[in-house]
C-alpha cells in the first residue's frame, strides 16, 4: 500500500490541486490496470547512460511486476548494471507507470505460482523471473487527466 499520495509536480500541465478534479486515484486503480494488461514497457539504461525501452509480457502478482528476459539481451545487460527500471501501460488513455529496481526471483513455490499464471494468461512456460516491487508510481486517466494525475510513493521519499 502506499505510503503517501499525492498529486505529481508537473508544472506548465494544468495539474489540479488534490481536491479538485476527479481527485486523487487509489492505489487499488494502478494494481487493477497492472494486473489486466497483456503487454508492458521496460525502459532500462545502458551501461553509457542511453535509454532503452522494450516491450515485454509480464505478471502483476501480489503487489510487484514479474518478467523475464535474456541475460545477454539488452535489457538483461542493462539491468546487469544497473538494476534501475521504469515499467509502463501501453495505454495513454489509462495510464499507469511504476519505477524500481529490479530482483531476480529464486524462490521455487513463487516461481511454480508465477508459471502458471503466465501459462494461464499467454499460452506459454515462464522460465525465470524479475521483479519489481514499486518505490513510487504514478496514474491518470486521459480524460481528466489534470484533475485525476496522482503520485503513490510505496519506499522510502
Amino acid at each position: 500500500m502506499a505510503k503517501r499520495i499525492s498529486r505529481p509536480h508537473m508544472p506548465g500541465y494544468g495539474i489540479k490541486p488534490e481536491n479538485e478534479g476527479a481527485g486523487l486515484l487509489p492505489y487499488a486503480w494502478v494494481e487493477e490496470r497492472m494486473a489486466a494488461a497483456r503487454n508492458y514497457w521496460v525502459c532500462t539504461v545502458t551501461p553509457e547512460g542511453k535509454p532503452h525501452a522494450a516491450p515485454v509480457w509480464g505478471l502483476w502478482h501480489a503487489g510487484a511486476f514479474y518478467f523475464g528476459t535474456g541475460d545477454t539481451s539488452r535489457k538483461g545487460r542493462n539491468l546487469a548494471a544497473s538494476p534501475a527500471i521504469k515499467v509502463h501501460l501501453e495505454s495513454g488513455d489509462e495510464a499507469v507507470m511504476i519505477e524500481g529496481e529490479v530482483q531476480n526471483v529464486t524462490d521455487a513455490t513463487l516461481l511454480k505460482t508465477l508459471d502458471k499464471a503466465y501459462k494461464a494468461k499467454y499460452q506459454v512456460p515462464f522460465h525465470s523471473a524479475l521483479c519489481v516491487r514499486p518505490k513510487v508510481a504514478f496514474a491518470w486517466r486521459e480524460a481528466d487527466f489534470p484533475g485525476s494525475a496522482t503520485r503513490f510513493v510505496l519506499e522510502g521519499d
